[in-house]
């Protein structure tokens, strides 16, 4: 394995981390505690959520963390082999998958869709009380779950590796 990528999958375990702890937040009690307000403070906080999300770092290590995953699952299809090797593959894999994809297909229509409502309207309580909490929470645990799986993996994956080049010198 080279230094280059050594380094690179040491800093996408804390960023895999990183970034489900994020998600973590918002299944753990976020979501809950606007589902509590009553509707109206809820759609309007998520509202403002989703238009900041753009402007901060989670953003640029959200969509990095896609990119990187894809280096680490090219280098591990042509350079890495073993059990160790397709480890590190899966952890890659899992977070475009689990986390990338999920978050294009299913989180963002949901947000787009929350976007444009209006927040007197009856419409917009039932979408947020019967699909929105419920189906995005739903997904974004799928999330959390898919970043502590890839970081998981990545970090095992790594450390079997490791191990592997200590026996073998």
């Amino acid at each position: 394995m080279s230094t280059w990528f050594f380094f690179l999958t040491q800093f996408a375990v804390l960023a895999y981390a990183l970034v489900g702890g994020v998600f973590l937040a918002f299944s753990d009690f976020i979501m809950r505690s606007l589902a509590h307000t009553g509707g109206v403070g809820g759609v309007e906080a998520m509202q403002v959520i989703n238009r900041e999300v753009f402007r901060w770092v989670f953003m640029t290590l959200f969509l990095g963390m896609a990119a990187v995953s894809l280096l680490i699952v090219g280098y591990s299809a042509l350079y890495l082999g073993g059990a160790s090797g397709t480890l590190i593959l899966l952890a890659g894999l899992v977070y475009l998958i689990g986390c990338f994809a999920v978050t294009v297909f299913f989180n963002v229509p949901m947000n787009e869709a929350l976007a444009g409502m209006d927040l007197s309207a009856d419409a917009t309580r039932d979408y947020w009380t019967g699909t929105y909490l419920p189906r995005w929470t739903t997904w974004n645990t799928v999330r959390t779950v898919a970043c502590a799986v890839s970081a998981a993996m990545l970090l095992f994956g790594l450390l079997w590796m490791m191990q592997a080049q200590v026996r073998s010198a």
